[in-house]
């Protein structure tokens, strides 16, 4: 039985949904649509349970293109995905109250942003640790190859941000499964570097299509075709940053783990499973016997025995999944709940008295600056799941009892 439905207009290509029992907009189907329409686009689009409107591209969309990729699609978060790591703790094991342990974390991981004149973000690095330097030492030669193509990436926060969390709904958590053992999970991608990257070929693609005329229904559809001359540095670009990104949780993790191990008496291991994936990306893979560029917006791949992570708000749960390899989703499943709400909309509907109701139990802030991520933003992730239950299987069930916000 299959349970995704298709829409499709004029001579677009078909827009395959796994949306069965979850809200969908208008405004994303009409945004669907238009990429659908794109002449580049094949064989099909597929949606992804927690779909919303994006910038650019629907989020929670896969697009698979031939001889073009459309930079926005892919847009300013390069490799922004998520990591998770088993733990042998149990619940138990844990202090009665975790506020020292989630400051501990808080001082380990550079986290938010202030931006001043007279001092430094706090949300990067003064002077990174060895550790940092260590790993930049693997990106730092791509990133020199990055600047001389385009020399005012050169400005970005880039060694200053690797092994930082950034804002918005980026985050780190303890998380308990359904037995009780510990986990930690964390969601980021490839900070200001990768926002500078992602921006300057946009703005690249629209200027290209400006300069031949060609008429778009959004602008923001603007394509690099393969094979102009911005193609394949763009491409490079977009894998330097998604091994940035992955480097960056990779960090964070070790970081968080040392602030566990710091709180925690009990001697632990990590070892049983590790799991890290992004889901703002673009790479090439094989689909239906032909070599084909596939744009996961808000998107994991799923491919048969893949690990992925797919987390609700901060008051709900996560899952960890295992792909079930449907070709139909282009190996794909959804990334999160997906918003319901902007962020505008939530702060204009709730209040910090709705975000500590909604988020009892867990450890985290509970205060003005946070109420666009509060859970009644997000779609419900039980059904987001029972939408994809052709994409992937369960294999745990994750409850938050610690979060660090941005």
């Amino acid at each position: 039985m299959h349970t995704h439905n298709v829409i499709q207009q004029g001579n677009g290509r078909p827009i395959k949904m796994w949306t069965q029992g979850v809200p969908v907009d208008e405004k994303a189907k009409q945004q669907l649509l238009n990429t659908a329409g794109m002449p580049f686009v094949h064989p099909w689009v597929a949606v992804m349970p927690d779909v919303h409107v994006g910038l650019g591209a629907t989020i929670g969309s896969v697009i698979p293109t031939r001889g073009a990729i459309i930079p926005a699609a892919v847009g300013v978060d390069l490799g922004c995905g998520m990591m998770a790591v088993q733990t042998s703790l149990s619940a138990a094991d844990l202090p009665e109250n975790l506020a020292a342990l989630r400051s501990a974390i808080e001082r380990a991981v550079p986290h938010g942003r202030s931006v001043s004149r007279s001092k430094r973000d706090s949300g990067s690095w003064g002077e990174p640790p060895k550790v940092v330097d260590a790993a930049w030492a693997q990106l730092d030669a791509g990133f020199n190859h990055l600047t001389e193509l385009q020399p005012r990436l050169k400005n970005s926060n880039s060694r200053k941000h690797l092994g930082t969390l950034g804002t918005g709904n980026h985050f780190i958590e303890i998380c308990l499964d359904q037995a009780q053992q510990v986990w930690v999970m964390l969601h980021s991608g490839s900070r200001g570097v990768g926002h500078a990257i992602g921006s300057r070929y946009i703005e690249l693609a629209k200027r290209e299509m400006e300069r031949w005329y060609i008429n778009l229904p959004d602008h923001d559809l603007a394509y690099l075709p393969e094979g102009s001359p911005f193609f394949g540095e763009y491409v490079s670009a977009v894998h330097w940053a998604q091994e940035f990104a992955r480097l960056n949780r990779e960090l964070m993790m070790e970081a968080t783990l040392q602030a566990l191990h710091q709180e925690v008496p009990k001697p632990f291991s990590t070892d049983a499973m590790v799991v890290n994936c992004h889901h703002n990306y673009v790479q090439q893979e094989e689909h239906f016997g032909e070599k084909l560029w596939v744009t996961r917006k808000g998107a994991v791949r799923a491919g048969k025995g893949d690990l992925g992570i797919i987390p609700g708000s901060m008051g709900a749960k996560s899952f960890i999944v295992r792909g079930k390899g449907n070709e139909e989703s282009l190996c794909s499943c959804s990334h999160g709940a997906g918003r319901l709400l902007s962020r505008n909309e939530a702060k204009r509907r709730y209040t910090v008295a709705d975000q500590i109701a909604a988020t009892s139990g867990v450890e985290c802030r509970k205060d003005q600056e946070v109420i666009d991520e509060i859970p009644m933003a997000y779609k419900d992730i039980d059904a987001v799941m029972a939408a994809q239950s052709e994409l992937v299987e369960v294999l745990h069930t994750l409850k938050q009892v610690l979060c660090v916000k941005g």
